[in-house]
């Protein structure tokens, strides 16, 4: 896990062409995509189309993500940040976010673009080639995580390899419960590969270039 220090992020809705500025505590963040050997170890499953140990899991969907913080919370003996309703009679239902636990969650879209950023301002934070595996240059797969250069803060794979799943909702008046995604992936144009991009997702949503990374609170 690294530390991420405290900032400001702007974030905007395409839609409704406004933005907003958002305040960022410090948090701490995984410095990898969560791997399938992680993933394994902790739920027992091996998920995705293709398996290796240092690959980001994907095939999981946003409920999966949140399922697996709360059992890593467990499994560390920390307090899970979640609880759960039962979704097999309602889909659209929400988990509860206590943001006073100690235990594992999804970051929210503002702290995964604050941590992303890392103190830059353009689109990316370094050269794309060099830091994310995208269309240009993946072979059409996935890569083992930390293979491009990681940001100022030593955080890898924050562009490129798969999306991450975060916390927010998408845009709930024309999307309802879809869940935000961020980061871009290996089959992915350049464009999709920029800190500011979103892509929406329904919390049920399971495809081979979409993962997670997971986050915790730093207790004030």
């Amino acid at each position: 896990m690294v530390a991420v220090p405290a900032g400001r992020v702007i974030l905007s809705d395409r839609r409704t062409q406004r933005s907003w500025p958002v305040k960022v505590a410090p948090f701490l963040m995984s410095a990898f995509p969560v791997t399938q050997g992680w993933y394994a170890q902790v739920t027992g499953r091996w998920p995705g189309s293709v398996r290796g140990e240092r690959l980001p899991v994907e095939g999981v969907s946003w409920w999966d993500a949140v399922r697996f913080c709360n059992a890593l919370s467990r499994r560390e003996g920390l307090t899970p940040a979640y609880r759960l309703p039962d979704i097999e009679t309602d889909t659209d239902a929400a988990p509860h976010w206590d943001p006073s636990a100690n235990g594992y969650r999804l970051p929210t879209e503002a702290e995964w673009e604050h941590a992303c950023r890392a103190d830059t301002t353009g689109p990316r934070y370094g050269a794309l080639d060099e830091v994310a595996w995208y269309q240009g240059n993946s072979d059409g797969r996935l890569h083992p995580v930390g293979g491009k250069q990681p940001n100022a803060w030593g955080l890898h794979d924050m562009l490129g390899n798969v999306w991450d799943w975060c916390w927010d909702v998408y845009d709930p008046e024309v999307y309802g419960t879809y869940r935000v995604l961020r980061g871009g992936g290996w089959a992915d144009a350049h464009w999709s590969c920029r800190a500011s991009v979103r892509r929406r997702g329904h919390p049920t949503f399971r495809i081979d270039d979409v993962g997670f990374r997971v986050a915790r609170s730093i207790p004030r």
